[in-house]
């Protein structure tokens, strides 16, 4: 509450306070709202004014929009103040079960101090991204029989690789493009099928997901890999997908050769995605966490959503 609404409180309790010292004549009784006018509850007032109740005691109710303050003293003589301007005594007050009635004439003396109302203006939606045309085709690495790499935790790289490879699918085809997996479950699949999948389709592109492993329990980082003679295409890709990946907080390897069987096999442009290190275990934990796998397979996707536009 602002400091000026702060003092019109303190002036309006020293006032009552100085009143109630005077020689009482009788029990204070609260005047009845006059013949004719109709009595309503504070919280009707308040609806009818486009406002809220912010502040409610036995002494005062503030009502609030985004442009205006009211506050109604509720004791005999009460005051009333909009944005903090006097105008008036709020005038006969009742309580009934525990609620506060005031005259409906308070409606009119309020709206005509009240600030213009400027409503919030309405959100205007953000434009649906471009749909992309072309075919992808993604590997989540080993599975069934070959588990992948063991991490410090226990865990098999197997399922990192299919939990994100199947965000990443999900995300790629929201945007358009024709997506196929060379897994969708704890299956093995020999990697001269996984690159005959891509080859079959005349894949546009192909991205393997792997989770690496290390002796050194320290190194850590995603790495990007292509094939030594990969193609300007290949290039291409590995190189906006490790810059999307770039935001996912891990350290980067950038891009890097390496001739696996899958990326070599592959006609099209591929490339092969190892997402961090299970030998490491900080990263260990990062990559078993369903947020971070969301975070990762984000990453790729934006990555390759960036190679198709």
């Amino acid at each position: 509450m602002g400091n000026r609404i702060k003092l019109i409180i303190f002036a309006a309790a020293t006032t009552i306070a100085v009143v109630s010292c005077q020689p009482s004549t009788g029990p204070v009784i609260e005047d009845k709202i006059p013949p004719g006018e109709r009595n309503i509850s504070i919280n009707e007032l308040a609806a009818t004014l486009g406002m809220s109740i912010s502040e409610s005691n036995h002494t005062h109710v503030v009502l609030k929009n985004s442009a205006n303050t009211v506050m109604i003293f509720t004791l005999n003589g009460g005051k009333l103040y909009v944005n903090t301007k006097p105008i008036g005594e709020v005038g006969p007050i009742e309580r009934k079960a525990g609620q506060i009635y005031v005259s409906s004439s308070l409606i009119s003396r309020i709206r005509s101090a009240m600030r213009a109302y400027a409503p919030l203006p309405t959100p205007v939606p953000s434009p649906s991204p471009r749909r992309l045309s072309g075919t992808v085709v993604i590997d989540p690495g080993h599975g069934g029989k070959d588990p992948g790499a063991t991490s410090v935790l226990g865990y098999y790289e197997k399922d990192v690789n299919l939990a994100v490879a199947l965000d990443v699918a999900r995300l790629l085809d929201q945007r358009g493009l024709r997506v196929k997996m060379t897994r969708t479950d704890d299956y093995f699949v020999e990697l001269e099928d996984r690159a005959a999948i891509a080859n079959n389709l005349d894949a546009d592109l192909f991205v393997s997901i792997h989770a690496d492993s290390f002796p050194k329990s320290s190194r850590r980082g995603y790495t990007i890999y292509i094939a030594k003679s990969a193609s300007f295409s290949s290039r291409k890709a590995a190189n906006v997908i490790a810059r999307s990946m770039s935001g996912t907080g891990l350290n980067s390897f950038g891009v890097q050769t390496a001739n696996y069987h899958v990326l070599t096999a592959t006609r099209g442009p591929a490339v092969l995605v190892e997402l961090g290190y299970l030998s490491n275990r900080q990263e260990a934990a990062m990559l078993r966490s369903s947020s971070f796998q969301d975070r990762l397979a984000q990453a790729v996707a934006d990555g390759i959503c960036v190679y198709f536009d």
